[in-house]
């Protein structure tokens, strides 16, 4: 293994229990700006003096500004590391990191926290060696579990070498995992508008959005095929409809969320939503575009330079979830997603980051930032 990579590894390892105990304690669902703003202040505090650190909008409005650092550097590489800090778990149900056996169990501990905090140990690595690159900036958000805008960042930073994203990482079989290609997602909102009567009196009066809404969800659920040619799935996910027990629901809300190789099969799950159900109204949008991730040609060079670095395999694997990743890959080919610890139950109340995987994912993201910059 490359000695720098060996030593910023463990001092990086060292220090990450306690700097995410820190970014965990503060509870950051998305939307939040007190929590984003606390959570970014934390980075800030642990990033080197020699990063320039700058607040820019965020994509999605009410949001708290993103956070943007660069290092300046003499040599020639620009690397971009991405991260974000929002969760999906609400306030009352936040849990900070607490050590259970091998665990470190608490709130986006592996989704994105984890991989926050080794983004910032390679930033302070790489400050001790500017003669490596031209540029390294890091982008943490603050919108990336539910945002519906558009992604304002990719022209920030256009003409990168690499884009390098820290969600959570795997084991490849002996191998240690990467992510090269990931799923387009989408988000579909299906609104209900019916009439609303006395569920006892006269509910013959009335026009049932639940019901109608019920039937839109089994449409986009038929059209599930996760091992057909666009691999999608396609899953009811959110229904609300009705304010009282004995009146007929006049409107109503239902989401799904999907996911495929591409977004074209993704739009086509809308045609099968009918445009009437029982004299029920209903009216479907995408809210949510995501772009897949297909990164593999353009990054097999980059993990072979990077695991001959590391002195032991680094694999590209596909991951069905949706990543900040995605939106980059387009305008930065060898963009590469995975380099978080790992660890487990994302978006869950037991999520948590295994501890033992956090210096051999670190050495990972040294060795793929080492070899993006032709070191």
């Amino acid at each position: 293994m490359d000695p720098w990579i060996r030593e910023a590894a463990a001092e990086i390892a060292k220090r990450a229990p306690r700097e995410l105990e820190a970014l965990v304690a503060v509870s950051s669902p998305s939307g939040d700006v007190h929590g984003a703003d606390e959570c970014l202040a934390i980075c800030a505090a642990l990033l080197p003096d020699e990063a320039e650190i700058e607040r820019v909008p965020c994509s999605s409005p009410g949001h708290a500004d993103d956070l943007v650092a660069r290092l300046r550097g003499t040599g020639s590489g620009k690397v971009l590391l991405l991260g974000h800090v929002d969760t999906v778990v609400a306030h009352a149900e936040h849990k900070p990191l607490r050590r259970v056996g091998e665990q470190l169990l608490g709130s986006g501990s592996v989704d994105m926290k984890g991989g926050d905090i080794l983004a910032i140990g390679a930033v302070r690595a790489l400050a001790r060696r500017p003669e490596l690159y031209e540029q390294v900036a890091l982008l943490l958000v603050n919108d990336e579990e539910w945002r519906t805008a558009d992604f304002a960042h990719v022209d920030r930073f256009a003409g990168f070498d690499a884009c390098l994203c820290f969600e959570a990482g795997e084991l490849a079989g002996e191998a240690e995992g990467v992510v090269v290609r990931r799923k387009a997602a989408g988000t579909i909102r299906v609104l209900g508008h019916g009439r609303s009567a006395h569920s006892g009196s006269a509910p013959d009066r009335g026009r049932n959005a639940l019901l109608a809404l019920a039937a839109a969800a089994q449409a986009v659920a038929a059209r599930h095929d996760p091992h057909g040619p666009s691999h999608l799935t396609a899953v009811p996910t959110v229904l609300r409809a009705g304010d009282a027990f004995n009146v007929v629901p006049g409107t109503g809300e239902l989401f799904c969320d999907l996911r495929a190789d591409d977004l074209d099969a993704i739009e086509r799950v809308l045609t099968a939503i009918p445009a009437d159900v029982g004299g029920v109204r209903v009216e479907a949008e995408l809210i949510r575009r995501w772009p897949g991730m297909h990164s593999e040609a353009h990054t097999a060079g980059l993990l072979a330079a990077a695991s001959e670095a590391l002195g032991r395999p680094i694999a590209g694997v596909p991951r069905g979830g949706a990543s900040d990743a995605s939106h980059f890959a387009a305008a930065i080919p060898v963009t590469v997603d995975g380099l978080g610890p790992r660890g487990g139950k994302a978006h869950n109340p037991d999520e948590f980051v295994l501890e033992a995987s956090l210096q051999p994912r670190a050495e990972v993201a040294l060795a793929l930032i080492l070899a993006a910059l032709g070191g």
